[in-house]
């Protein structure tokens, strides 16, 4: 099997230094009563969502990573890629839906484009829903 370049988009693991802080901050409230145990979850799974979530790209497509689980999706089903007034970048499908990008910003479109291997211009105009 070939190897590919894979461009990787994270969040900032400063989430999963706070979540894990949280946790040991948590743990003595935990173990006082037996019923207070599920008050270790929360900082559990923001621990594993900033461990997991984010976006692969390279030149097959993007994989789109949650808490939960993972969609690939081939560059070919990928109409645009654009923004959101929040500045998260977006993409749009051949059916017409808008996807989240996890993990990647508005300024990262460029090398995420890149990851595609395709020369193509990153569209200047917004996503659905902003004020322009």
């Amino acid at each position: 099997m070939p190897r590919t370049d894979v461009t990787r988009f994270r969040h900032n693991q400063a989430i999963l230094a706070g979540a894990v802080v949280a946790t040991i901050g948590a743990l003595p409230l935990a173990s006082s009563r037996p019923y207070l145990l599920p008050v270790l979850v929360v900082p559990l799974a923001v621990a594993v969502w900033a461990w997991r979530a984010g976006t692969d790209a390279d030149v097959r497509g993007l994989r789109v990573r949650a808490l939960a689980g993972e969609r690939r999706i081939p560059w070919d089903q990928v109409v645009e890629l654009a923004a959101d007034p929040r500045g998260r970048a977006v993409a749009q499908l051949d059916d017409g839906r808008w996807i989240m990008l996890p993990a990647v910003r508005g300024v990262d479109l460029p090398r995420l484009v890149a990851a595609s291997g395709r020369d193509a211009a990153v569209p200047e105009r917004d996503a659905p829903g902003s004020d322009q």
